[in-house]
């Protein structure tokens, strides 16, 4: 019968290690539960080096350490918050447990800090809103929702995958876009090589020829002997047009311009649109699900909205509701949100099942972005590696036109 390594927290929030005769996993934990405990961690002693580097976990992973906190760091601390209190912990034993998880430091000091306000009798809503840089606005208020219906574990595990969703809709979009940046990195190096080291070594063949050259090869090598003399005023204008642009977005109406200009664009337009859309739909549905009032919703979700334009719409969205409107109607006057959403929005709000339609429609969204990302991405690989390809066949067709037109001339 193997032997399994265990690590599990006691009722008083202390952690035990220990080996335990069973049969698999699952007995292990069923023996622990008997008495007590909280598993955290169970493994096989010959897999524990590969447990430790591969962070096998049963449930509770420990945070990482260093660096700033990330909202991965957050997700994995309320699903371990969520845990521990629907085990039975109380709420200041669990906080202890989770202090003793976290080796960020950072976030393990705010737990800590969280564990002393709410053993002084502040609430965990109110011990949250102190750190905003970690537990943002619709963060603490889904937690305050929780403490005041009495489910706070519930609204913890919906908080959890609210939250897990998005960190998986975000990997997605930064794994769908690294080939192609790795792409445009390497070839445009590749091509700034070509032209400032390369070429201006053909250019010593070709010196005494002047206008007998091909225009292709002569315009070649003029914009090698531009970008290798001229370096630096490129660099400036760049770097001037980047800060230009730059302190202009930081403006207001600079900001609102470029969002209104970017949900235009064709193709990448609609990505942006419905991105939006999916993220709205689905913090909207989420805050109601746990309790908080639409209009309290409303004015949280506009904080997690990037787009200043759909955002300057949810502003107009919550004056209407404050007045006893509806959102389906502002929300379509604005122009900005597709018909799809605002058809199924509008059913939700007459059938009176609004936050699972709006969660559908996350669910919609965020589905629909994923394929037309794919999709995206499917076509500007091959793209990327033709316009490289041409560039590169131009040079080359370029010098051998030289060369031959050298080969002429010494005949």
């Amino acid at each position: 019968m193997p032997q399994f390594h265990y690590r599990a927290a006691t009722s008083q929030g202390k952690i035990v290690e220990g080996v335990m005769d069973a049969g698999a996993e699952q007995l292990v934990v069923a023996r622990l539960h008997d008495q007590g405990y909280l598993p955290l961690n169970i493994d096989l002693p010959d897999h524990r080096t590969a447990a430790k580097t591969e962070g096998r976990r049963l449930s509770l992973p420990t945070l990482p350490g260093q660096g700033r906190v990330r909202q991965r760091d957050v997700l994995l601390v309320t699903q371990e918050l969520a845990a521990l209190l629907s085990a039975g912990l109380p709420l200041d034993r669990a906080l202890s447990v989770l202090g003793g998880l976290t080796s960020r430091a950072e976030l393990r000091g705010a737990v800590e800090q969280i564990l002393r306000d709410v053993q002084q009798g502040k609430s965990l809503a109110e011990s949250l809103a102190a750190y905003p840089r970690i537990f943002p606005p619709l963060y603490v208020n889904m937690v305050k929702a929780g403490e005041l219906g009495g489910f706070l574990n519930t609204v913890l595990e919906r908080l959890a995958e609210h939250l897990e969703r998005a960190q998986e809709v975000q990997d997605e979009v930064k794994s769908a876009l690294a080939y192609p940046s790795i792409l445009v990195l390497v070839g445009g190096a590749a091509i700034v090589l070509m032209f400032t080291f390369v070429l201006p070594k053909f250019a010593v063949l070709f010196e005494d020829m002047g206008e007998a050259l091909p225009l292709a090869t002569r315009f070649l090598l003029a914009l090698s002997h531009g970008l290798r003399d001229y370096w630096w005023g490129l660099v400036f204008v760049l770097t001037g047009a980047g800060v230009g642009l730059w302190r202009y977005l930081a403006t207001p109406q600079g900001r609102l311009a470029w969002d209104g200009w970017s949900l235009r664009v064709a193709v990448i337009g609609q990505l942006l649109q419905k991105r939006e859309v999916g993220r709205f739909a689905r913090t909207l549905s989420t805050l109601l699900k746990n309790g908080v009032p639409l209009l309290q919703a409303m004015e949280l979700v506009e904080e997690v909205v990037g787009n200043q334009l759909i955002r300057r719409t949810l502003t107009e969205v919550r004056s209407g509701v404050r007045e006893g409107e509806g959102i389906a109607g502002p929300l379509g006057q604005s122009g900005v949100f597709p018909s799809l959403a605002l058809q199924m929005v509008s059913v939700g709000e007459e059938t009176g099942r609004l936050d699972d339609m709006l969660m559908q429609v996350a669910e919609y969204y965020e589905r629909d972005t994923q394929n037309q990302l794919r999709r995206l991405t499917s076509l500007v690989e091959p793209v990327l590696l033709l316009t490289m390809g041409l560039i590169v066949g131009f040079v080359v067709i370029a010098m051998l036109l030289g060369l031959f037109s050298v080969n002429n001339m010494a005949f």
